[in-house]
């Protein structure tokens, strides 16, 4: 049964597996695991142990039906496909010396996963490498992920990484169980059926290296009862930095699975019910030897903050690749508006900076009797007509609005919003492109939302540039200046989603997306500004940047799969509007500029990445590489592939 009930938790963290050794009574397994011990999985060796092939074909007298762990009608298909996930033989070695324990090896690998997949198991664990290279079994097994349809593949890893302190530099060996899985999943192809199974072990990395798994694609964690320490009451428990690592795997939907044999020795139960057979609660706690350690987990994962409203929201939409608006060239549909008008936190911000901009404009004494013209540009449905007259009420200042909006649509939901708040003699509703729009005025104020996730990548430069003539001298813009950040990540599941379409171009496109599983491997660092108005006698906004990004020797070996890109922007003096991570405030999802090769980085290592903003007549685009340690190709060349069109 599930860990516990967490309000819009619908992930498969809620499930805690158990690992069990070989037993060809499979019903009788699973029925103790499942219905004695609340567990929701078993990790099970389906294959006897003591099996060699090269054995059965010396003995004549054995039959050839391989020693599995029962036939698949011992249990139904729902019970092999929802409660049980295989485990393969932990003595094969395909990298051995000795050829016929590598050729017993592969013989096995192939009967297992092929049994496995004819259970329609929906995982089966690989045990971890023998030694260094794995050459071979990778190449085994990536020959098995062509065949398979929906089996997944954990490949069973120590979570183990020693500091760099203490690493003798004169050893090839290497003691990160990190450099083993990328080693793997490179002779594999990042094939997205090929994940990470980690055995926790008592002593546990340093916190900014444990932070590199979670942009990989780890499915488990197993827990020896090893791991656990003993409470007050002699009740199994783990250290605060195991409890947080637990919290990590659960908030990214990883599964645990409980493994070894109980080392706690607990109180006596009452000897009347110990001798009771029937299956009342009490004594079912106490039929499963783990069943401390499941309970133990159980209130790990109870005693978490349920999720906020707006991330429960958001939940589906974790890691799921969007690509970017065309603000200009396609109108926006009543949907898009509806989601954009939900982030209370932006209209706020927004209306602190009109009521800031207005004091400033007209003095206290004057604010009765002086009106500020006061223009919209991109009004949409509304939301900054309705802050600005907020912000006017509220400092008690006279107002003229003008709300510019191109979109015909967007336009009838405006007048019909004006005559529903009576508005008629304050708000004028313009249908333009604010930059083609011959105003009868000027503004004393100009107010846009034009910014996307990356700042300027929805063209708001291009625009504001465009509609800075119906600004007064001295007039005021808000936003004032933005400025785009982007830092190196680790992000396995979105590489691999854009990875399947199987072309370049979407390597080269930019997606705004609600970042989950992923590692961010450096502070973010600036990349492009625009200031508004724009008094500069070089009026292009093409821009080009480099930037060099360190990563810590303490984090171990990385791979970064791309860039993750925000914004900071400042409305008006000190209000600030932002995704980037130090000083985010509204619910917009970042943006993913993606590598088409992913680039491997050694601890300590300095990654050089160039990027440009590219200006045509008739669309904007961004092109971007890596300079060291290794070089890309420049993605997105004359924006071949992504282009925001004017």
């Amino acid at each position: 049964m599930p860990l516990g009930q967490r309000a819009g938790d619908k992930s498969e963290s809620r499930y805690c597996g158990v690992e069990t050794e070989f037993n060809d009574d499979m019903p009788h397994v699973l029925a103790f695991n499942l219905s004695h011990g609340s567990f929701d999985f078993i990790l099970a060796p389906l294959m006897d142990p003591a099996y060699r092939p090269s054995l059965m074909q010396k003995d004549s007298g054995v039959s050839g039906v391989l020693p599995f762990a029962g036939s698949d009608l011992v249990l139904s298909p729902s019970q092999w496909s929802g409660h049980v996930v295989g485990k393969v033989s932990s003595w094969i070695d395909l990298d051995s010396e000795d050829e016929i324990l590598r050729c017993d090896s592969e013989t096995t690998l192939k009967q297992e996963i092929a049994w496995a997949s004819h259970l329609s198991l929906q995982a089966c664990l690989l045990p971890a490498p023998k030694g260094k290279s794995c050459a071979n079994y990778a190449r085994c097994v990536n020959q098995l992920l062509q065949g398979l349809s929906g089996t997944q593949l954990w490949l069973r890893l120590p979570l183990v990484k020693s500091d760099s302190e203490t690493k003798d530099v004169n050893t090839d060996t290497s003691d990160d169980s990190w450099e083993i899985w990328n080693s793997f999943r490179l002779l594999c192809e990042h094939h997205s059926q090929l994940s990470v199974a980690l055995d926790v072990l008592s002593s546990l990395p340093s916190v900014i290296s444990l932070g590199r798994w979670f942009g990989e694609s780890v499915r488990a964690a197993i827990f020896s009862t090893d791991c656990f320490l003993t409470n007050a009451r002699g009740y199994p428990c783990l250290s605060k930095r195991h409890q947080n690592l637990v919290h990590g795997l659960f908030n990214h939907s990883m599964q645990i699975v409980l493994s070894g044999e109980p080392v706690h020795s607990l109180p006596k139960i009452n000897s009347h019910i110990a001798a009771n057979d029937n299956d009342n609660n009490v004594d079912v706690v106490q039929k499963h030897p783990l069943r401390p350690y499941l309970d133990y987990v159980g209130y790990l994962y109870q005693r978490m903050d349920p999720l906020p409203e707006q991330e429960r929201l958001e939940i589906g939409y974790r890691d799921y690749l969007q690509s970017p608006l065309q603000p200009l060239m396609d109108n926006l549909e009543a949907q898009t508006y509806e989601t954009f008008e939900k982030d209370t936190m932006k209209y706020i911000q927004y209306q602190r900076a009109i009521c800031k901009a207005l004091q400033d404009r007209v003095p206290d004494d004057k604010a009765s009797s002086v009106t500020t013209v006061l223009m919209v540009v991109g009004a949409g449905r509304g939301p900054l007509v309705r802050a600005s007259l907020q912000a006017a009420e509220e400092t008690g200042h006279k107002l003229k609005v003008y709300a510019v909006e191109k979109n015909p649509n967007a336009v009838v939901t405006l007048h019909s919003l004006v005559k529903l708040e009576g508005w008629e003699n304050i708000v004028s509703i313009i249908s333009c492109d604010m930059r083609y729009w011959d105003a009868p005025e000027k503004a004393d104020i100009l107010v846009s939302e034009l910014l996307g996730s990356f700042g300027d990548n929805e063209l708001s430069p291009e625009c504001l540039d465009g509609a800075q003539g119906l600004l007064k001298d001295g007039g005021i813009s808000i936003p004032s200046s933005y400025t785009s950040f982007i830092q190196p990540v680790t992000a396995s599941k979105l590489y691999n989603d854009v990875k399947s379409h199987k072309d370049i171009a979407h390597f080269e496109t930019a997606y705004v997306v609600k970042l989950h599983s992923i590692a961010r491997l450096a502070p973010p660092q600036p990349v492009f500004t625009f200031d508004h108005p724009n008094h500069s006698t070089d009026k292009s906004n093409n821009r080009y940047t480099k930037l060099q990004f360190g990563i810590t020797s303490d984090t171990g070996s990385v791979m970064i799969h791309g860039f993750a890109g925000y914004f900071d922007a400042t409305l008006y003096k000190e209000v600030h509007l932002g995704i980037e991570p130090s000083t985010s405030t509204p619910n917009m999802f970042p943006i993913f500029f993606p590598l088409r090769t992913p680039i491997t980085l050694s601890p300590g290592a300095s990654l050089e990445v160039h990027f440009w903003r590219c200006c045509h007549p008739t669309k904007v685009w961004y092109e971007w590489c890596v300079a060291s340690p290794s070089s890309s190709p420049i993605h997105n060349s004359n924006g071949r592939s992504y282009w925001v069109g004017l």
